[in-house]
């Protein structure tokens, strides 16, 4: 096609995150603004498939900055891996008449907006895909953040400290597990930040003697007599660490796993503005018909890359934030904490 863009679909897919409603939001009143009309798309890719969708316009994103979750739902879509269910959504495309597609989500939703932008050009279709990204995990290698990480870091927080009044009355060991099946971000965000005891993540190979025994070793020599262990689910299962806790030096631990918990909530102020400028430079990279980009967060700045190019980058995790977790708190100050 080129030209003018006349109507959008917008689209959150994958695991929701907090502030997708607010790129929802953004991706809508930023396109109405420019006279540009805006479908929703529920329930992710499979959405295309089954034509669920809903014609969206200011007022309909009203007072959703700061709710969790999404208003359109999300879903994952094992038809939409096909190129069958793909042809069933380009069909849809072509019934709404889409110019362009903005779609939420993690690698999975990006991988499934390139697919379907191949198979749009294999058909004639000029369809334009633009993806933000959104996932608490903050694994997308193009960007140096990721909608939502801020809000589940705060909500994991919350509820570790919390547990740490109870295991303090008690002088217990606490072992609490949180997500990051592949990525440790979380888990090592967290326990920076409530001064863990230890922190397991997928990244750094698990010496259990040196990484969770001996420092609640040093911490109980520093007078501490409670213990807070902060485990990604991808580095082991909390379950089995307190066990092998125990085994070792008899402490009987707590385990508590934060599950879903912590993609629920309110988003935090950083998470609504990033979401709102990615929105906002969504509709605008479409504007300037430009198709098959992700919008990142690079250094500070929003910038639209090539969507081939950005799948192919990763992201090299940052263990000198571990080196610092591990300078405070063992160095004799554990009580401190």
């Amino acid at each position: 096609m080129g030209g003018k863009m006349r109507r959008i679909g917008v689209l959150t897919s994958g695991g929701d995150a907090p502030g997708m409603n607010a790129a929802v939001r953004a991706v809508v009143r930023t396109a109405v603004g420019q006279g540009i009309e805006c479908i929703g798309i529920r329930r992710g890719w499979s959405g295309l498939i089954t034509s669920d969708f809903v014609q969206l316009d200011g007022s309909s994103v009203s007072r959703i900055i700061n709710r969790g979750g999404t208003i359109l739902y999300t879903a994952r879509s094992i038809e939409f891996m096909e190129e069958e269910g793909r042809a069933k959504a380009l069909a849809t495309c072509k019934l709404l008449g889409l110019d362009g597609i903005v779609a939420i989500g993690g690698d999975g939703t990006f991988r499934g907006a390139l697919a379907i932008s191949r198979q749009a050009a294999k058909d004639g279709m000029d369809l334009k895909v633009v993806g933000i990204p959104a996932t608490i995990d903050n694994d997308i290698g193009c960007s140096h953040y990721t909608i939502g990480f801020d809000s589940a870091c705060n909500t994991c927080i919350e509820c570790i400290d919390k547990l740490r009044d109870t295991m303090q009355s008690h002088e217990r060991c606490s072992v609490v597990e949180v997500m990051g099946r592949h990525a440790g971000y979380l888990a090592l965000y967290v326990g920076i930040a409530v001064g863990a005891t230890a922190v397991l993540i997928p990244e750094r190979p698990v010496d259990f003697e040196r990484d969770v025994i001996e420092n609640i070793r040093r911490a109980r020599l520093a007078g501490t007599t409670h213990y807070m262990i902060v485990v990604a689910e991808g580095a082991g299962k909390a379950f089995y660490i307190g066990q092998q806790i125990n085994e070792a030096i008899g402490i009987d631990p707590r385990v508590t796993v934060l599950g879903h918990i912590q993609r629920g909530g309110s988003p935090t102020a950083r998470d609504r503005e990033t979401a709102s400028r990615m929105g906002y430079a969504a509709v605008q990279t479409l504007v300037g018909d430009k198709g098959n980009r992700i919008i990142s967060l690079v250094d500070g700045q929003i910038r639209d890359l090539d969507m081939e190019e950005a799948l192919a980058m990763t992201k090299q995790f940052q263990m000198d934030r571990y080196d610092i977790l591990e300078a405070l708190t063992n160095n004799g100050t554990s009580h401190l904490r």
